[in-house]
C-alpha cells in the first residue's frame, strides 16, 4: 500500500482525535461530578427510606425476584460474597476509565460519542438522585438483607450518619449498571471480533453483584438500562465517520488514473 495512503489515514485518525489534556480535564471533571453531585443531594434521609418501601412494593407488585431470596444463595458461601464485594468495590471506575483511555487512543472515532453518554447519563443519574432519594436494600434490616460488604469486607462505604465521601441514598438508577453497559456497548461497537459479545458479561455480572450485595435494587439496574438505551438511540447519528481515505486522497497517491480513449472521429 502506498504511504501516502497511510499517511492519509495516520492524519484522518488525528483529527478525530480530541487533545489529550482537555479530555483529561473533561474526564475528571466527570469523577468529580459524580462524587461531588452524590454529596450534594444527601440528606433526605426520611424520603430515602419511603422511597425505598415504595421500590420493594413496586417489585413484587412487577414480579421482579425477590433481592433478599437471591442474596441468600450468595451467602452459601463466603468466598463468593468476599469476591462480590470486590468487584464491586474495585471494578466500577478501573474499568470504566480503562475503556476511556482504549476508545481515546484505538478508536478515536467512537470515543466522542461514549464519552458523551457517560457524561449525560451521570447528569441524569445525579438529577434522579436529588429528585427521588432512595435507601439501597442494605439499609432495609426488617427484610433479612445483609451489608455483605460490613459483614465480610471490603467496604467502601462508611456509616450513612458519618460518611461524608458518598451520599449513600443514591440508589436509583445504579450507576455501576449503567456504566457497565456503557463499557459493553462501546465495545461491542468499536470492535468486530467474534467474541466481543461477551462484553455483556461485565454488565450482566455487575447487575447480579449490586443485588447480591445488597447495594441496588433490581429496578435500579433496569431504569440504568433503559437511560443508557435512550443515550445510544439519541446519539446514533452524532458519531464520527469511520476513519477511511477520501477516495480524492488514495488517487493522488499513485492509484492510476484511467485514461480516456480518444473518440473516434467520424467521416464526413
Amino acid at each position: 500500500m502506498n504511504t501516502g495512503v497511510w499517511a492519509g489515514e495516520r492524519d484522518h485518525t488525528a483529527r478525530l482525535r480530541p487533545r489529550a489534556w482537555t479530555e483529561l480535564l473533561l474526564v475528571l471533571g466527570l469523577f468529580l461530578a459524580y462524587k461531588v453531585g452524590r454529596l450534594a443531594v444527601d440528606g433526605r434521609v426520611g424520603a430515602a427510606y419511603a422511597d425505598a418501601d415504595f421500590v420493594w412494593h413496586l417489585e413484587r407488585v412487577l414480579r421482579l425476584p425477590d433481592e433478599a431470596s437471591f442474596q441468600h444463595l450468595l451467602l452459601n458461601s463466603e468466598a463468593l460474597v468476599r469476591t462480590a464485594n470486590i468487584y464491586y468495590a474495585v471494578v466500577h471506575f478501573p474499568a470504566t476509565i480503562a475503556f476511556l483511555v482504549f476508545m481515546y487512543c484505538f478508536r478515536p472515532e467512537h470515543y466522542i460519542r461514549f464519552r458523551r453518554i457517560l457524561a449525560w447519563l451521570t447528569a441524569m443519574g445525579l438529577a434522579i438522585h436529588f429528585v427521588f432519594p432512595l435507601a439501597p436494600p442494605r439499609m432495609l434490616g426488617s427484610l433479612g438483607l445483609v451489608d455483605t460488604a460490613a459483614v465480610f469486607g471490603p467496604s467502601v462505604y462508611g456509616p450513612p450518619q458519618t460518611d461524608t465521601l458518598s451520599n449513600q441514598y443514591a440508589a436509583m438508577p445504579s450507576l455501576h449498571v449503567g456504566w457497565a453497559l456503557v463499557v459493553a456497548a462501546g465495545l461491542i461497537h468499536a470492535t468486530r471480533t467474534r467474541r466481543r459479545w461477551l462484553w455483556l458479561a461485565h454488565p450482566l455480572l455487575t447487575m447480579l453483584v449490586v443485588a447480591g450485595t445488597a447495594n441496588h435494587y433490581w429496578l435500579d439496574g433496569i431504569v440504568a438500562a433503559a437511560l443508557v438505551g435512550v443515550l445510544l438511540v439519541a446519539t446514533s447519528r452524532q458519531e464520527h465517520p469511520s476513519p477511511s481515505v477520501p477516495v480524492q486522497v488514495r488517487r493522488s497517491v499513485g492509484a492510476p488514473v484511467k485514461q480516456q480513449r480518444p473518440e473516434a472521429v467520424k467521416p464526413t
